[in-house]
């Protein structure tokens, strides 16, 4: 009889330091697609990049595989810069690496259109922090209709910006079962890879 544990869909909390940035992500943990090079909708994918972009910004990435149904904003849901959400954009100019104007905390990165929804998370199995029954608010999430994952509709969790001491949420355990995707996007020389990160990079 197999000991390995059963993965399974939850939603954990995730904050600024100050508050303002608040969201709930929907995971499935352990992994199921466990590889350098999983398809953008097979699992939920963590990374590690050494690109100076993510490597400055500290960045811990948790990529989603709908980021439609796995990301919910609870705050700011609208007008982010007039809310005290600011942005940093550079290369191209397509991703958002937006942090917190008043701790600087970056919680997420995002590309592509996003839309506000009404949305009741108690049928959705969230829970408020202290265990209390929560219903219906107003959530920004990434727009479905036409929304493919990958370079131009993004959305990545800086995983450092979840609430410790979630049941189920350990990112020790993200290391110590190899679950860390390491990436060469600073000069595109090596191939993904588990277990190492780059010239550059770090655990």
């Amino acid at each position: 009889m197999s000991d390995a544990p059963t993965s399974s869909r939850k939603p954990y909390h995730g904050s600024c330091h100050c508050g303002l940035t608040r969201y709930i992500v929907f995971m499935t943990l352990p992994p199921t697609n466990i590889h350098p090079n999983a398809p953008a909708t097979s699992s939920v994918r963590i990374r590690k990049c050494n690109c100076t972009t993510c490597h400055k910004m500290g960045l811990f990435h948790l990529r989603l595989p709908s980021s439609p149904d796995d990301f919910l904003l609870l705050s700011p849901t609208k007008d982010f810069e007039k809310s005290g959400l600011r942005s940093y954009r550079c290369f191209e100019g397509v991703h958002d690496w937006l942090f917190c104007g008043t701790c600087g905390v970056r919680c997420f990165a995002f590309a592509g259109e996003g839309e506000t929804v009404t949305v009741d998370l108690g049928a959705l199995g969230v829970k408020g922090k202290d265990g209390e029954v929560l219903g219906e608010v107003e959530a920004w999430r990434p727009k479905k209709e036409g929304w493919e994952e990958g370079y131009r509709s993004y959305v990545s969790i800086n995983a450092t910006s979840l609430e410790a001491g979630q049941e189920g949420l350990d990112l020790r355990e993200w290391h110590e079962k190899g679950w860390i995707n390491y990436l060469d996007t600073l000069d595109e020389k090596e191939e993904n890879r588990l277990g190492k990160p780059h010239r550059g990079g770090m655990y």
